[in-house]
C-alpha cells in the first residue's frame, strides 16, 4: 500500500491552502458539536514514521476544536530492556497488561474525539521488531485422556504462541469493529515519508539543542531499520484495511496537503455518520439502562398475586424466553467445545459432609497459597470469574478462594449497574480497565456476561447489541488468553427449590436480610428468560481455551472445594508447562 503515496506533486501554495483550510475547520467545529449532541464518538489514529509530522498534524486540528470534548493519547516506545527482563516472558506472558488495554483505557466516551498519536499498530511493530514474543516453539501435546482443565490449558498455550502478526491484526480488527458497532467512527491515517526525508528531519531535530530531547540516539538509530519497518508496516496496513475502518495514506512531506486531506476525511466521515438512520431500538434500550443506573425503574408487584396471576406471569416469562432464544445466534464464529455444559444435566445431590469439607478445604487452600507464590514469581495473571443464580453461593465461594491468597495479590471486582460514564463506552470497556496485573489474581463477582444475561433479559441492550456480544466476549477472552492469563469461568448453580429456601432464610434472619431484595424476587419471576440466556451462553461462549465450568452449589461446601481444586489444577498445569 505504501507505494501508492505520490511524493512527486508540487507543494500547495499558501494562499490556496489557507482558504480551503479555514472552510474545512469551520465545518469540522460545527460537526464536532453535533457529534456531542448525538453521541457519536470519533477515534482518530495517526500512525507513521518517526519524524513524519504526526504530532504537528494533531496540533493543527486541536487548535481549532473544542478542547473539552477532545483528548490526545501518545503511545510510549516499548522499553526493550524491561520487556526482555520481564519474568513472565518465559511463561508466555506478553507484559504486565495486555497490549490493547492502554488503548481501551484511553478511549473517550461517545460524543468525544480521541486522538491517538501512534497506537496499536505502532505497538505491534515495536513488539515484532524488538522482542521475541510469540516465537517460542511448541511441544507436542498428548490430549487423549486429558481432563477438561488440562485440555483448556493446552488450548490456551496454542493461543499464546500463535503467529505474532496474526495476533495483532485480529486484536486490531476486534477493537475497531467493536467501536464501529458501538457508535464510534474510526478514522486511521498513516503519515508516510521517504527514508531520505526521515533521516533529514530526525537529524535536524537531533542537532538542535532545543529539540534534541525529542530524538535520542535510539530513535536516530531507527533510520537503519527503515526497510525492515517498511515491510512490517506495509503488511500491517494491507491486513488491517478494514471496510469499517480503512486506512488513509498521507504524504507527510507536504504538510499543507496533509492538513487538508486529514480535515476533509474527518468532515466526510462525520457527515456520512449523521446522514445514517439512527438505531431506534438501541436508543430505547440505552434510555432504560440509564434509568436502571440511576435507580429509577418502575417497581412491579411481587406478592399477594392470585394463582391466575402467577400462571400469567409464568406464561409471559416462558414466551419471552422463547422469543429471545429464537433471536440468539445459531452458531459462533469461534470453535466451541464438543460437550458444553447444560443446566438440565446438573446433579443437585452432590455434597460433602462437614468433616470431609474441613479437611479438603484446608488442604486445597494451602495448595493454592503455595501455587500463588510461584505464579507471582513467574508473573502469570489469574482471572477467576463467577456468574450464577441469586443466592447460589458466589460470595461464599469467592471468600474461600480469597482466604488462601496474599491480600496484596488479589482484587475482587464486583459488577453493579453500569455508571453513566460506563454506559457511554462500549460494554467491555469497564472490564478492559479492570484487569489484574501480571502475577496477580482478579476475581470477578459477576462479569462481562451481564450484556447477554441481565441486559438481554431486562432490555438494557437492544437485540442487535446483545446478539453480537457473544463473539465480542469471545474476542475479549481470546485476547486475555493470548496475553498469558489463566482464565476460569464458573457458573454457580442451585436448584430453584434450594434457591427459594435460601431466599426465605435470608428474609427471616436479621443478619442476612440485606442480602435479599425485590430484584431477587423479580429475577425468580424471570427464571425462564434467565435459564434460556444461560443455555445460550454455554452454547456460544464455551471455547476450548475458555470453557465454562459448573459449580454444583446446592451444597455450598461441595462447590467451594470443587472451585479450589479446579483453580489449583489449572495453576499446576500452567506452572509445569515448561
Amino acid at each position: 500500500m505504501l507505494e501508492t503515496v505520490d511524493f512527486s506533486r508540487e507543494p500547495l501554495s499558501k494562499d490556496a491552502y489557507k482558504a480551503r483550510r479555514d472552510e474545512l475547520m469551520e465545518r469540522l467545529v460545527v460537526l464536532q458539536q453535533q457529534a456531542r449532541v448525538q453521541g457519536v464518538g470519533l477515534v482518530v489514529l495517526f500512525e507513521g514514521w518517526n519524524g513524519a509530522g504526526k504530532g504537528s498534524r494533531i496540533s493543527d486540528l486541536m487548535y481549532h476544536l473544542d478542547a473539552r470534548a477532545t483528548s490526545v493519547y501518545v503511545t510510549e516506545n516499548l522499553d526493550v530492556k524491561a520487556a526482555r527482563a520481564f519474568a513472565g516472558a518465559k511463561s508466555g506472558v506478553t507484559g504486565f497488561y495486555p497490549v490493547m488495554q492502554e488503548f481501551w483505557k484511553s478511549l473517550g466516551q461517545r460524543g468525544t474525539i480521541s486522538f491517538f498519536d501512534r497506537g496499536w499498530y505502532t505497538a505491534a511493530v515495536q513488539h515484532m521488531l524488538y522482542t521475541e514474543f510469540g516465537k517460542l516453539s511448541l511441544k507436542a501435546s498428548k490430549r487423549k485422556g486429558q481432563k477438561a482443565v488440562a485440555a483448556a490449558m493446552a488450548e490456551a498455550r496454542d493461543e499464546r504462541h500463535i503467529d505474532v502478526l496474526r495476533r495483532y491484526l485480529t486484536s486490531a480488527s476486534d477493537f475497531e469493529r467493536q467501536l464501529a458497532d458501538d457508535g464510534y467512527l474510526v478514522v486511521k491515517f498513516f503519515v508516510h515519508v521517504t527514508k531520505e526525508a526521515q533521516k533529514k528531519r530526525l537529524t535536524r531535530l537531533h542537532d538542535d539543542p532545543a529539540t534534541r530531547w525529542r530524538v535520542g540516539e535510539d530513535k536516530l538509530a531507527t533510520i537503519g531499520n527503515y526497510e525492515e519497518a517498511y515491510r512490517l508496516y506495509d503488511n500491517l496496513l494491507k491486513g488491517s484495511d478494514f471496510s469499517f475502518a480503512p486506512w488513509h495514506l498521507v504524504n507527510g512531506e507536504d504538510k499543507r496537503r496533509a492538513n487538508l486531506q486529514i480535515a476533509e476525511t474527518l468532515v466526510n466521515a462525520l457527515t456520512s455518520a449523521f446522514e445514517a438512520a439512527p438505531d431506534a431500538e438501541a436508543a430505547v434500550a440505552a434510555a432504560k439502562a440509564q434509568a436502571n443506573s440511576a435507580g429509577a425503574l418502575d417497581e412491579a408487584p411481587l406478592f399477594g398475586r392470585s394463582p391466575e396471576e402467577e400462571a400469567r406471569v409464568r406464561e409471559e416469562a416462558e414466551a419471552a424466553a422463547a422469543a429471545a432464544s429464537a433471536r440468539a445466534p445459531r452458531v459462533s464464529r469461534f470453535r466451541q467445545v464438543d460437550d458444553p455444559p447444560c443446566l438440565e444435566s446438573v446433579d443437585h445431590a452432590l455434597a460433602l459432609d462437614p468433616e470431609t469439607y474441613k479437611v479438603e478445604l484446608k488442604a486445597q487452600q494451602e495448595r493454592l497459597n503455595r501455587l500463588e507464590m510461584e505464579m507471582y514469581q513467574k508473573r502469570i495473571p489469574l482471572m477467576i470469574m463467577y456468574e450464577g443464580w441469586d443466592a447460589a453461593g458466589k460470595g461464599g465461594n469467592i471468600k474461600r478462594v480469597a482466604q488462601a491468597l496474599d491480600a496484596r495479590a488479589y482484587t475482587i471486582f464486583p459488577s453493579p449497574a453500569p455508571t453513566k460514564p460506563e454506559l457511554l463506552h462500549p460494554h467491555l470497556w469497564r472490564y478492559w480497565t479492570r484487569l489484574p496485573k501480571a502475577g496477580h489474581v482478579g476475581i470477578y463477582d459477576r462479569s462481562w456476561y451481564g450484556r447477554v444475561l441481565v441486559e438481554r433479559v431486562e432490555g438494557f441492550a437492544s437485540v442487535s447489541e446483545w446478539t453480537r456480544a457473544y463473539d465480542e466476549i469471545n474476542e475479549f477472552e481470546r485476547d486475555l488468553v493470548r496475553w498469558g492469563a489463566i482464565l476460569l469461568k464458573f457458573w454457580v448453580d442451585v436448584s430453584p427449590e434450594e434457591q427459594l429456601r435460601r431466599f426465605r432464610d435470608r428474609e427471616q434472619d436479621p443478619a442476612k436480610q440485606w442480602k435479599i431484595t425485590d430484584e431477587d424476587w423479580r429475577n425468580r419471576d424471570k427464571y425462564p428468560q434467565y435459564k434460556a440466556a444461560v443455555e445460550d451462553i454455554f452454547r456460544l461462549t464455551s471455547t476450548p481455551f475458555a470453557p465454562w465450568i459448573i459449580l454444583e452449589s446446592d451444597d455450598k461446601r461441595y462447590a467451594r472445594v470443587k472451585a479450589l481444586k479446579i483453580i489449583n489444577d489449572a495453576l499446576e498445569a500452567r506452572l509445569r508447562e515448561n
